[in-house]
């Protein structure tokens, strides 16, 4: 009876050849599912600012359609402020507390205040306080600024042209660790026609809730991205949605 040998395992060149199919499939499949987490990140930042923008259709409701003020008392050794109470003191390791926000008591803790699209974990994202606070800006104008009278909802000629709240985000140079050599990106909590603070993190686009309840993608002035990051896309959004003319008195 001849014996026969079984040759078991693979040759260098077939071990290279499998290598070579699973970098090519690896290459193929990468982009289609970055391209299906970007749209994962839209989608859920587009629910946050529908609830959001409902708590504030719900807000307006019970205070006579009158917006919130920016900054309200200051309170146990800090600032309460449209979105919570920030304690006063070092960046990154002062307290934070959501539930003082204007919009908390409609929300009910549904953790919709942070987009996932604003990247908490990369190196060059500096956190203002001991945890993420809030990913939303609010539009100023209708704050009347940080010390103005606050607008009326109800008087408004085109609330659907309106923003509401949109994403948002700052460059920061000026605060350790942050500086000149080393600017860093971090949270920012207003939007409005002067400073860069819109974050255009969604495909070059800003998620928005409007002030009529709609959800919009408004894209950056021309010339307005902060060259310090320019691939963060921080910048401005266009006056007409800042800013409007109000009917009545």
């Amino acid at each position: 009876m001849s014996l026969q040998k079984h040759r078991f395992g693979f040759t260098l060149v077939e071990l290279l050849v499998v290598i070579a199919i699973v970098a090519i499939m690896a290459s193929l499949l990468l982009p289609v599912l970055s391209a299906a987490k970007r749209r994962a990140h839209d989608t859920v930042c587009s629910g946050n600012l529908r609830q959001l923008g409902l708590a504030g259709q719900m807000y307006w409701s019970d205070n006579d359609h009158r917006a919130f003020a920016y900054r309200g008392d200051s309170v146990n050794g800090g600032d309460r402020f449209w979105f919570g109470w920030l304690e006063r003191g070092g960046e990154g390791v002062r307290r934070f507390n959501l539930a003082k926000g204007a919009l908390h008591p409609y929300l009910g803790g549904s953790g919709v205040e942070t987009c996932p699209g604003l990247a908490y974990v990369d190196a060059r994202f500096k956190l203002k306080a001991t945890g993420s606070a809030h990913g939303y800006g609010y539009n100023l104008h209708l704050a009347g600024g940080f010390a103005g009278s606050e607008v009326r909802i109800d008087r408004l000629t085109k609330p659907g042209d309106m923003v509401f709240l949109a994403d948002a985000a700052q460059v920061n140079t000026f605060q350790s660790p942050a500086s000149m050599e080393n600017p860093m990106l971090e949270e920012f909590y207003y939007v409005n026609d002067r400073e860069r603070t819109a974050h255009f993190r969604h495909a070059q686009k800003a998620t928005a809730a409007f002030c009529d309840g709609h959800i919009g993608r408004p894209g950056f002035v021309a010339g307005s991205i902060d060259k310090r990051m320019p691939d963060q896309w921080v910048g401005r959004l266009p006056h007409e949605l800042l800013q409007e003319t109000m009917v009545g008195p």
